[in-house]
């Protein structure tokens, strides 16, 4: 393994990144018993197609809505009509765990002197909900949302926002998403990317190759050299 180096910011994705979007109907699943992992799947697949349509046809919504929407779907599809359910689950969603690495590596990425920051669909509230949720507040120098842009990745637009904030060339970024879609269209914008590829997806055929991919965020401090001398 060749390290990836000049790297002097780590930008993440959220969802399925740093918080685990199955953890809403998990928390539920006294309620909903097997159900559960269907409905989260379904929500999550819609949840991603809405924001393609709605970037594509210019009908902005912030993701708070566009999650609703997509739970909306997911529970009449699956028959889940359920008095309270709904309500119970959007609020599971303000609530999401972290990945168990995730403190750590976010730990040891800080004391290396690099930068931190959050590139994600979510609204700034919903992403404010579960950043303190898990504590992770003082770890971070910028939480960036598509709001700003009005639209959704993978637009450039999006991607941009990273170096601006930052004051980076794209080069200089390390991006980071579970979400291959996510992960190819942040390397064909020109950042330096790690795919951590959670859920054993299949590469995209679409342009640019991520420069490498791990199975989850602990193996990123090593592909960034450190403890061998980061550069």
């Amino acid at each position: 393994m060749t390290p990836i180096t000049n790297i002097d910011a780590c930008v993440f994705d959220a969802y399925g990144t740093l918080f685990d979007f199955n953890s809403a109907a998990h928390g539920a699943r006294d309620e909903l018993g097997d159900a559960w992992q269907p409905l989260s799947d379904l929500w999550r697949q819609k949840q991603l197609q809405y924001t393609w349509l709605r970037g594509l046809g210019a009908h902005y919504a912030d993701f708070w809505q566009v999650t609703g929407d997509a739970l909306d779907f997911a529970l009449a599809t699956l028959k889940l009509n359920r008095p309270g359910l709904r309500n119970r689950l959007m609020a599971l969603y303000l609530e999401l765990d972290c990945y168990p690495e995730v403190p750590k590596v976010l730990g040891e990425l800080k004391a290396a002197g690099l930068r931190l920051a959050i590139l994600s669909n979510g609204s700034m509230p919903m992403l404010s909900a579960v950043v303190r949720r898990n504590g992770l507040e003082d770890l971070f120098d910028a939480v960036l949302s598509v709001e700003e842009v009005r639209t959704f990745k993978p637009h450039p637009s999006v991607y941009r926002l990273a170096p601006s904030r930052l004051g980076l060339e794209p080069e200089h970024i390390c991006f980071l998403s579970s979400n291959a879609w996510d992960a190819f269209s942040a390397k064909a914008f020109g950042c330096r990317v790690l795919w951590c590829n959670r859920f054993g997806q299949q590469p995209e055929g679409i342009p640019a190759l991520p420069d490498a991919e791990i199975e989850t965020l602990a193996a990123l401090p090593s592909h960034l050299g450190l403890g061998t001398g980061r550069s």
